[in-house]
């Protein structure tokens, strides 16, 4: 046995080559992270345009979206034998412990218990955490603003959980930090501890299971002599099946959008944008009666136009220069202007400024 087989039996049977790089791993974490503000944003909007409609679609969003999200994932682990996003990168779910996993065909899915387990590392767990989001930021606002009654059970318990949690969400994001350099640095077989959890790892995709997937038939045709529960049973079946194939089409090319519009909005674009959108910065007002009276005074507190300390404080709020009231009333009564840069000025942009030293 060489040296590459003995690594390969220590590891379980897991080469280099079947393990995705760490750019692969964040990316298909990042796709679904990527596309769940993106639908948000489109609930929000339809929301606020028509509430007695869609406003229960805002109330439920983290529910219906957990749903949907299940229907998606189910379909995935049950046929490619990963999720959405994992496939999509051309990787794929094996048992972590079992190094004759990695040559079962991902067409026949995951096994049962790593089916569940997975399922639930990928559903539940995001949607628990983004309800304890919405209760602590909930709570906190409620603490801010709201008056605070006499301390009971509940109450102390709530500032129990408003101080402790920041330091448990730290931890939870050092745990993911702390795998994902593991990984880098090739100490471990999990770029995430929810894998670690649901007791399967990432491998990449074979020419075996690419084959498999072209030679799946997208349609079985009924048996005949099944009874009306086997039948129920098939029509939901069918029924759930193609939401979730729905989905994944629709998913499939709403990530190029959300990439596209990333790259739109990006910042290093933003320059780009600009300068073929925007129009030219108009240039500053002429100013027509220049002279020595108008220069500026080298001290704050004297009046531009009566070169006197000031009194009885006014602005202008077209330019922001400070005068004495009965300076600047006279001035932009006369000249309809800023005497100092040639604003446009009405009398109604006078405003007096009142200073606490009087």
């Amino acid at each position: 046995m060489n040296m590459a087989e003995h690594g390969a039996h220590l590891t379980g049977g897991f080469t280099d080559e079947d393990r995705p790089s760490i750019f692969e791993v964040v990316a298909q974490d990042n796709l679904m992270t990527a596309v769940r503000p993106a639908l948000q944003h489109a609930v929000k909007v339809l929301a606020e345009s028509n509430p007695a409609r869609y406003g229960f679609l805002w109330h439920w969003f983290d529910e219906i979206y957990a749903a949907l999200d299940l229907l998606l994932q189910h379909r995935y682990l049950s046929l490619t034998s990963g999720s959405f996003s994992e496939n999509f990168y051309g990787l794929k779910r094996v048992n972590a412990w079992n190094k004759k996993d990695l040559m079962r065909l991902a067409s026949k899915g995951l096994p049962s218990k790593l089916y569940w387990k997975s399922l639930f590392m990928l559903v539940m767990v995001p949607y628990l955490k983004t309800k304890l989001d919405r209760i602590f930021t909930q709570m906190r606002e409620e603490d801010d603003y709201y008056i605070h009654l006499p301390e009971s059970h509940w109450k102390r318990f709530c500032k129990a959980f408003l101080a402790a949690y920041p330091f448990v969400n730290m931890a939870w994001e050092g745990w993911f930090l702390t795998y994902q350099l593991l990984y880098i640095f090739k100490k471990t077989y999990y770029h995430s501890p929810l894998l670690l959890l649901a007791g399967v790892r990432l491998v990449n995709l074979r020419g075996e299971d690419i084959r498999a997937f072209d030679k799946m038939p997208s349609f079985v045709y009924p048996q005949q002599g099944r009874s009306v529960a086997e039948k129920l049973k098939s029509f939901f079946s069918k029924a759930v099946g193609g939401i979730a194939l729905s989905l994944s089409n629709t998913l499939s090319i709403s990530v190029f959008f959300l990439q596209f519009l990333e790259w739109w909005y990006s910042s290093e674009n933003q320059d780009i944008i600009k300068s073929l959108t925007s129009h030219p910065a108009p240039p500053p007002p002429v100013h027509y009666e220049q002279n020595e009276t108008m220069a500026l005074p080298k001290l704050k507190t004297v009046c531009p136009l009566c070169h006197r300390t000031r009194t009885n404080d006014a602005a202008l709020a077209t330019s922001g220069y400070v005068f004495c009231y009965r300076c600047a009333f006279n001035y932009v009564k006369r000249h309809q202007r800023c005497p100092i840069t040639g604003y446009p000025t009405e009398l109604q942009h006078i405003v007096k400024l009142y200073c606490p030293e009087g």
